[in-house]
């Protein structure tokens, strides 16, 4: 039988090693490791899943390491390819390669990327546990919206609804919004959800226009003076519907609050322009005369007025 002093040395000994044992390390030293390796090889790059599953068996729960878990999923859903499509542009974009054959029919090459409908599902599962974890992290629940958006393409029914229940949770909870890199304040949010209002409009499709119409829509519900999604309003009825007075209706609430809003006014300009319409041409080449924001609009606006009232 081993002596009680060999007994005690024994405990001192592993009482000593234990924390040798269960050191972990650090979430910066994770950090770093993460960093390097999305910068040699991508979010999705050979070792980055069993860095973060180490990683959140070390912090469960860690933001950084559950967004890039996110972030893997993501990027490894993910097929870019070259297709071939007979419109000039793309989701807003310019092909990158653009050929005739020889009877000069014009073909149009766009990069597409294309997904893996499981593996996306999984990011959007990797998407939903942070957001559950940080529900005020805005910046988290814009890494879903932005993954959405790419992965529906023209159609962004998905996309709509996350952008407003987050407009819908902002206004009925309140909450206090935190961000990596910025204080966000209703600027900010009314900048980023206009972002994906713009985008919506570039892609040009049914659905949408019908998204950019209805995410405008719900922000002018709790802020109905933003000039902003006003101004959007405007530019629907203008451009898909082809709707001039109600196009005017929201081009006019924006000048009764905001008088050289030069958005408004060129929109305005360029409304009546189309439609022949020369009395109200001039009334917003007078308005961009004196509260154009370039140089070169108000002589340009200066120039046409001229021309117009000498005819």
């Amino acid at each position: 039988m081993k002596s009680f002093k060999s007994i005690i040395c024994g405990l001192l000994i592993a009482a000593m090693a234990l924390p040798l044992a269960a050191q972990t390390e650090s979430k910066e030293s994770y950090q770093e490791k993460y960093n390097r390796m999305v910068q040699k090889s991508g979010a999705a790059g050979l070792g980055i899943e069993t860095l973060l599953n180490k990683w959140l068996a070390d912090y469960p729960g860690d933001a950084d390491a559950l967004l890039g878990k996110f972030l893997y999923y993501y990027a490894k859903s993910q097929t870019s390819r070259v297709v071939v499509k007979d419109q000039k542009k793309f989701l807003g974009s310019e092909p990158v390669l653009t050929l005739a054959d020889s009877l000069g029919k014009v073909s149009y090459y766009f990069e597409e990327l294309f997904f893996d409908d499981d593996v996306f599902a999984q990011a959007m599962q990797a998407a939903d546990k942070m957001i559950r974890s940080y529900p005020d992290r805005i910046d988290l629940r814009f890494y879903k919206i932005a993954a959405l958006t790419g992965y529906e393409k023209e159609n962004p029914d998905m996309a709509l609804s996350e952008l407003r229940s987050l407009i819908d949770y902002n206004a009925s909870v309140k909450p206090t919004w935190t961000h990596p890199e910025y204080n966000v304040n209703d600027e900010f949010l009314w900048a980023a959800i206009q972002e994906y209002c713009v985008n919506f409009f570039r892609y040009a499709s049914p659905v949408s226009y019908e998204a950019f119409r209805s995410l405008s829509q719900r922000m002018l519900d709790f802020y109905p003076d933003n000039t902003m999604f006003l101004n959007n309003m405007g530019s629907y009825y203008f451009v898909v519907k082809k709707d001039e007075k109600n196009a005017q209706k929201y081009y006019s609430k924006v000048l009764k609050l905001k008088k050289d809003d030069n958005t408004a006014i060129r929109s305005c300009l360029l409304m009546y322009r189309q439609s022949k319409n020369v009395k109200m041409e001039k009334k917003y080449l007078e308005m961009m005369v004196k509260y154009g924001e370039k140089d070169t609009d108000r002589q340009s606006a200066q120039m046409r007025l001229e021309y117009l009232n000498k005819k």
